[in-house]
């Protein structure tokens, strides 16, 4: 009996920290669930060219960087010799963009990875950016999230430029 009552209660000490491990999995479902939808209304203003409601996704003050290879660098300064590697942007630069494109633009994002402990965040993606269904720019693209009162918000972006049509 006394053998039985040892196995019985290391079973139970060995799974416990499996149940915890997967109450902690299941703890941030609600939250990644939140942010993939965050995912959607972001590829949604897009393509409904909603300025507004892309402008609403982001922390005010946050950051905004996107870099190029040298191969594509090289490429770019042939027509604009002033073409930085790394050159910074902002969400309201993108938004106001997002909101007077004069033609349907689009992003497509393959890959999609989402992290978060409940407080922040982070989503790490491939994307294909396009104009009238031509593709302009492809590369990889990092979002850093945070949980406000008024949901999950992009505190920073950071993304990997290659252009496809460089005019």
């Amino acid at each position: 009996m006394k053998f039985v009552l040892s196995a019985l209660l290391l079973a139970i000490s060995l799974a416990a920290p499996l149940h915890a491990e997967n109450t902690a999995t299941d703890a941030h479902a609600a939250d990644r669930a939140q942010i993939q939808q965050l995912v959607e209304r972001f590829k949604g203003a897009i393509l409904a060219r909603d300025g507004e409601a892309m402008h609403a996704m982001f922390l005010p003050g946050g950051s905004w960087l996107q870099g190029m290879d040298k191969k594509s660098l090289a490429r770019v300064r042939a027509k604009k010799p002033d073409a930085q590697q790394f050159a910074p942007g902002s969400y309201e630069q993108f938004a106001k963009f997002v909101g007077t494109a004069p033609k349907a633009i689009e992003e497509t994002f393959d890959n999609v990875r989402i992290e978060t402990d409940g407080i922040i965040g982070t989503v790490y993606f491939d994307y294909r950016f396009l104009a009238e269904g031509k593709l302009l720019n492809h590369g990889v693209e990092t979002w850093q999230l945070v949980h406000t009162d008024g949901g999950w918000k992009i505190s920073a972006m950071l993304y990997s430029a290659i252009p496809d049509d460089i005019r």
